[in-house]
């Protein structure tokens, strides 16, 4: 390999496809068309001569390589960061760029919205981007800063930690309960429609129902929690829902109490090249504060 024929700059592009996941979002970032960020990755390729991305299932993923290749390159990025806020005189202080987060749809527009709100007030040159869906969280995919899923991923390549403890329980119209009666064991929920995840799209084992409840069976599904909270507010069933959920409906109520709570948790994950990142670690906090002070929301 030719060591002169790897272009810095190009190392850049690497670095904005790996933060966005996509072409597109790439170009945009660095005010540039789609076509230049593929062909100088291309370039990039050649010159070191590995494959760094590969198209996956949503979007574009890094490969071993690109990640390892991309964490080398982003002090380069933060350079030219630095160097252009130098030459303009703004503070080196002053926190800049865009910072990505993932988590489920429920939680993130619950808790993670108002700790970015909190975070653009504080930093209004900082971009702040959130992506909802609960669902398996790919560890080696790229696209995320941070990201919080259900459970506790276990990998090397991502610092993790766990973020909070929360509960589900089973929640009922008020209008439902009076028409169709209140359950208070098992054997009579199970003759009640349930509200829950679509299972076959879920694939998260720890909101697995059979585990909570082995002979229950949803009859209402769906990969939304606003939908599933929405559904049991219409009187479609009964919701296993996060507390946190439920609150945002107060016509709903607490059935089977003699039932325990389904408890899970929340893992935020930080991606190891950017664990250092002023900004990364400002949204960490913010998030980690709603989580504190808003724990009796959660369980």
């Amino acid at each position: 390999m030719d060591i002169h024929a790897v272009r810095a700059d190009d190392l850049r592009y690497l670095v904005a496809l790996a933060n966005t996941g996509r072409l597109v979002a790439a170009a945009t970032a660095l005010g540039v068309d789609h076509t230049t960020v593929s062909r100088r990755i291309k370039a990039l390729e050649k010159a070191l001569r590995v494959r760094l991305v590969e198209r996956g299932s949503d979007g574009w993923e890094l490969t071993e390589a690109g990640r390892a290749v991309a964490e080398h390159a982003r002090p380069i990025q933060h350079a030219v960061e630095q160097a252009a806020m130098a030459a303009s005189g703004s503070r080196p202080d002053r926190l800049a760029g865009t910072i990505r987060v993932t988590a489920p749809d429920g939680f993130g527009v619950v808790f993670v919205v108002p700790a970015l709100t909190q975070v653009r007030e504080e930093h209004p040159d900082l971009n702040v981007e959130l992506i909802t869906a609960t669902r398996e969280l790919r560890l080696y995919q790229s696209g995320f800063d941070l990201a919080i899923a259900v459970g506790k991923p276990m990998a090397t390549k991502v610092f993790t930690e766990l973020l909070t403890d929360y509960t589900l329980e089973l929640y009922a119209s008020e209008a439902y309960l009076k028409t169709r009666g209140e359950p208070t064991t098992v054997d009579e929920l199970n003759r009640h429609p349930l509200i829950f995840y679509i299972d076959s799209l879920l694939q998260i084992g720890d909101l697995d129902l059979t585990r909570y409840l082995p002979q229950a069976t949803a009859r209402f599904t769906s990969t939304n929690i606003f939908a599933q909270l929405e559904a049991t507010r219409q009187g479609a069933g009964i919701g296993l829902l996060p507390k946190y959920m439920a609150m945002r409906a107060p016509e709903l109520r607490r059935v089977c109490t003699t039932i325990d709570p389904l408890r899970l948790s929340f893992s935020l994950a930080v991606r190891r090249d950017g664990i250092s990142r002023q900004g990364v670690q400002v949204v960490r906090e913010a998030i980690h504060h709603q989580v504190r002070t808003r724990a009796h929301e959660l369980s």
